[in-house]
């Protein structure tokens, strides 16, 4: 298993896939631990100012897989891997890499993302809500299915739109089973994407779900200026929610 040095960013192999992976410097041990998913454009975290700060001052550790151009979710995407989803290859190789280096086990994982990355951490906590209570959503590109038929790799994934467009997160909600920490913003200028927020917010305060979310800050549309003027809130967000976590598990004593 790699070495994770304190302070800096690494790039590292979680089996045989690439992923950055950041530990607080100034924590004895970290708070809490983020998945922290790409957009579709592949960026991940890695020396980004901005988080990296919010990271180190709220004490939480993350991993940023690289999953290429996968969206996340369960179907087989040739650029990512053959015959692994990277949904299962988040729950079978990062949660335990987590636990391995961290000694941190889910519930207090939290799941996060920006754009397809952001979808994907929806999507993952709406199928998993047990093991991921705690996810944010940064603009996340929620109606995928409108890209269905470009020429991308979606294309592959899917037999068609409407197969796409059923395996969307608002489709995955589970009226008794949600995860309970869960934060959605869009800059509402992103004319791409901020009506599916607006449709998924709706259903979810139809159905009683409670959901704290943000679609009024306007600060650069969908990029990383907007990205990255959310960063305090999203990992202050991240790290409250799994502080509440953490106080529902029970107390252990010993013998």
């Amino acid at each position: 298993m790699p070495r994770v040095t304190p302070g800096s960013w690494q790039q590292i192999e979680i089996q045989g896939k690439l992923a950055d992976v950041y530990e607080p410097r100034h924590w004895p041990e970290p708070r809490g631990v983020v998945i922290f998913l790409h957009g579709h454009g592949l960026t991940t975290l890695r020396e980004n100012p901005a988080y990296t700060r919010q990271f180190e001052q709220q004490g939480l550790a993350v991993v940023c897989p690289h999953g290429q151009r996968s969206w996340w979710g369960e179907r087989i995407c040739a650029e990512f891997d053959a015959e692994l989803s990277p949904a299962r290859y988040l729950l079978d190789q990062v949660v335990p890499f987590i636990g391995e280096t961290w000694n941190v086990q889910p519930p207090l994982i939290a799941i996060a993302g920006i754009s397809m990355g952001g979808q994907g951490a929806l999507r993952l906590a709406y199928h998993h809500p047990r093991e991921f209570p705690v996810v944010a959503a940064i603009s996340p590109a929620i109606d995928f299915h409108n890209w269905y038929g470009q020429g991308l790799p979606i294309d592959d994934m899917y037999d068609s739109r409407e197969q796409a467009r059923q395996d969307t997160a608002t489709l995955h909600i589970h009226p008794l089973n949600w995860p309970r920490h869960q934060w959605i913003v869009c800059d509402p200028t992103d004319a791409e994407w901020i009506e599916s927020s607006e449709r998924l917010l709706s259903k979810l305060s139809s159905t009683g779900i409670p959901v704290e979310s943000d679609l009024q800050t306007s600060h650069g549309g969908h990029s990383w200026e907007y990205f990255d003027f959310m960063a305090e809130r999203v990992v202050r967000f991240v790290r409250e929610s799994l502080e509440q976590e953490a106080r529902r598990l029970p107390v252990t004593t010993p013998d």
